[in-house]
């Protein structure tokens, strides 16, 4: 037996979604049903809101509902300092932390010759041409993932932006705060070893 068409198409649009398999689509589309009216009415608006009322920050490329967002507009960040990340949900993270005062770049993805991904394909040219026009900036921190499409879009990163002179330097790698070593990989070893720092 198939669900009746609008059922269906729910439970299609909740697939579209990452990591939403038939099963779990199936099981929110019929927990949409069993909404309120006006439950479903404030979810199906915060859905069109987040297309129509949201654009790209035109200085760093975080969401924003005015360009530019609030972090770039905000003067009594350290102007001098910008964090490179790969996806704008990585600026969310770091602001939870309370502890970074400069100011974000957003690449929207990092290089990847397996997946056809170049440097034309992300977001690196608007950073550089933000660093020849804000001559404020004087240190690049690359704060994308520990993989090797992480590392190699650091790496990238480096060798263009060290010749004019700004510093450029990665989030530390290793072991996190309550881990016990006998169960840490070689690769964090040796990521924690290479960043040890004085105590």
């Amino acid at each position: 037996m198939q669900y009746p068409e609008p059922i269906a198409k729910l439970i299609d649009s909740y697939m579209k979604l990452p990591g939403i398999g038939s099963k779990t689509a199936t099981r929110l589309a019929f927990y949409t049903l069993d909404m309120d009216e006006e439950d479903v009415n404030g979810f199906a608006k915060s859905l069109m809101s987040t297309k129509k009322d949201l654009t790209t920050c035109s200085i760093c490329g975080n969401i924003t509902e005015q360009d530019p967002c609030e972090i770039c507009r905000d003067k009594t960040r350290d102007q001098s300092q910008v964090l490179v990340v790969e996806q704008v949900k990585d600026i969310m993270v770091m602001e939870r932390m309370r502890d970074f005062h400069g100011l974000y770049h957003v690449l929207n993805g990092v290089l990847s010759p397996i997946e056809g991904k170049g440097p034309e394909d992300i977001n690196i040219a608007s950073l550089l041409k933000r660093l020849q026009v804000n001559k404020e900036i004087h240190e690049v921190i690359v704060a994308t993932n520990a993989t090797p499409e992480g590392e190699a879009t650091a790496m990238y990163i480096a060798r263009l932006v060290k010749p004019a002179g700004i510093k450029v330097t990665r989030l530390a790698h290793g072991l996190s705060v309550g881990s016990d070593i006998e169960y840490a990989d070689e690769m964090t070893l040796s990521k924690a070893v290479q960043g040890r720092t004085e105590i």
